[in-house]
């Protein structure tokens, strides 16, 4: 029989001051990304526009003569000119310089904003620790310890790709802000006292299950973070493929994003890297809920929303490998799979009841 030990209220406390000073210096953070994107240079906006703008040979529209067959002069008829629809990835766009333009001033505003990221990061997961070690178990018992577990891991990924040299600092001011709106939610309306959960949930799958269903959400985010991005990039080189002029603030943000192909690709790789995983994440569920409740699957709502977004992504894997589904297409379908992850987060936890449901909010 497994008695469960009484909380530390004083790691506890200490768990939820670190939480909230972590909010703080994620502020800090944000308004320093603010800096780099004002600061950085807005002289780059002929790239793209350059990049995709035709040569005068190429533009220039051929002329057909035919013979007019009532006066037998030669009549000189404009070839009409046809546009295609290049599909996503084929244009050749150089990427942007990233939120600083490549200016000295914002390359600093940059820096000091990742290293207030990584200030704040080190603290959250301090507090992710304290509210561990006050309960003596997983820190992911409830929504509250899971939001504040899915944010640290969302940042944390977001610095292993900047250590690991890839340009996604242009990510940052993104994954700040909603890290700030998670952190005030799990804060305002979601925070639970430590305290220790329901004999059910004390088993070593705890770790394993709830770990790796955090850490797909948190990798999935940053994939679903650059999709929205290939889709405004994406709108952006259309319009001036087509000979539009977009609104110069609109320009001075995303030229210095990376191309539509480059963005595309990296949520794409982000997709099917974690995908294996969250299949993974599923089967454990399974095997857990056998030893917990008897049975392998009961189409509990968590259990139906985790396979839907399951197949979601599966078929956004899928279309990437269909010609007709690549682009815009295929990035809605990423798009609705992540809103499918979302809603298994906090629409079945809060609207809907389950077998789940005594985890609490």
């Amino acid at each position: 029989m497994y008695i469960a030990a009484a909380a530390n209220e004083n790691l506890a406390h200490i768990s939820n001051v670190l939480i909230y000073s972590s909010m703080a210096v994620y502020t800090l953070a944000f308004f320093a990304h603010i800096a780099e994107w004002t600061f950085g240079s807005r002289s780059k906006v002929a790239r793209t526009a350059a990049a995709l703008t035709p040569t005068a040979a190429a533009a220039a529209a051929p002329a057909v003569r035919v013979r007019n067959a009532e006066g037998g002069g030669t009549a000189v008829l404009t070839k009409p000119e046809i546009v295609t629809r290049s599909a996503s990835g084929a244009r050749d766009v150089p990427d942007g310089p990233g939120a600083a333009g490549g200016t000295e001033k914002g390359d600093l505003f940059g820096r000091i904003a990742v290293s207030l990221t990584v200030l704040a990061f080190l603290v959250e997961a301090g507090g992710v620790v304290a509210r561990a070690l006050s309960v003596e178990r997983a820190p992911w018992g409830n929504m509250y310890e899971f939001s504040i577990t899915f944010s640290t891991v969302a940042v944390g990924a977001y610095l292993a790709l900047l250590l690991a040299g890839k340009n996604v600092r242009w990510m940052g001011l993104i994954l700040v802000t909603t890290v700030l709106l998670d952190l005030g939610v799990a804060t305002t309306w979601l925070y639970t006292d430590s305290d220790q959960l329901v004999p059910a949930l004390h088993s070593y799958w705890l770790w394993i299950h709830v770990s790796t269903a955090i850490f797909c959400g948190a990798v999935f985010y940053i994939g679903a973070a650059g999709t929205v991005l290939y889709l405004f990039r994406d709108s952006y080189e259309n319009k001036l493929a087509t000979g539009g002029k977009p609104n110069a603030l609109v320009s001075s943000i995303l030229e210095r994003l990376p191309s539509a192909a480059s963005l595309d690709k990296f949520s794409y790789r982000i997709n099917a890297a974690v995908f294996p995983l969250w299949t993974f994440t599923i089967i454990a569920g399974a095997i857990w809920a056998g030893d917990a409740w008897g049975r392998y699957w009961g189409w509990d709502p968590k259990e139906v929303w985790s396979f839907v977004t399951w197949v979601a992504y599966a078929g956004y894997l899928h279309a990437r490998a269909t010609a007709g589904w690549k682009g815009r297409k295929a990035a809605y379908l990423a798009l609705f799979a992540f809103a499918c992850w979302i809603w298994n987060y906090y629409g079945v936890n809060i609207l809907l009841s389950g077998k789940h449901s005594y985890a609490g909010v």
